[in-house]
């Protein structure tokens, strides 16, 4: 099992639509999961009609996810765009300001770092050093 959270905390998924494999993805296909070395570039042109975006996390130490999602949101993509794997509740802030609206954690990693764990940092837009710094 999974757990999605939000910035409301934990929450159980209510995606149910098909979400289809990158590279088995056609012209109907509306949800999406991608690897983490996908080159957002290849998507140009098809992000329209896509509503869900899922981005796999293999390890907490590979940010290329964060990449991709930035450059999805550059690339005018507004649907909903989730992190999956292995995020932590210390890269929550991480993962919504480079554009996700979610993160699906497993049930394991989520007994590990409980509901406040992650409630702590849910306030994202507080605490941006970049802001503090242009004044």
């Amino acid at each position: 099992m999974t757990v999605i959270i939000t910035d409301r905390g934990f929450a159980p998924d209510d995606w149910t639509a098909p979400i289809t494999p990158l590279a088995e993805a056609g012209a109907e296909t509306t949800a999406l999961d991608l690897p983490n070395d996908t080159n957002p570039a290849t998507l140009a042109g098809r992000l329209e009609g896509i509503t869900f975006i899922r981005v796999d996390f293999p390890a907490a130490a590979d940010g290329r996810g964060y990449s991709i999602a930035r450059q999805l949101r550059l690339m005018g993509y507004t649907g909903r765009l989730r992190a999956r794997g292995h995020v932590i509740a210390d890269q929550y802030a991480m993962a919504r300001r480079s554009g996700f609206d979610e993160v699906e954690i497993s049930d394991a990693l989520a007994a590990r770092q409980p509901e406040a764990d992650w409630l702590f940092r849910a306030d994202w837009q507080a605490h941006d050093y970049q802001a503090r710094l242009r004044g």
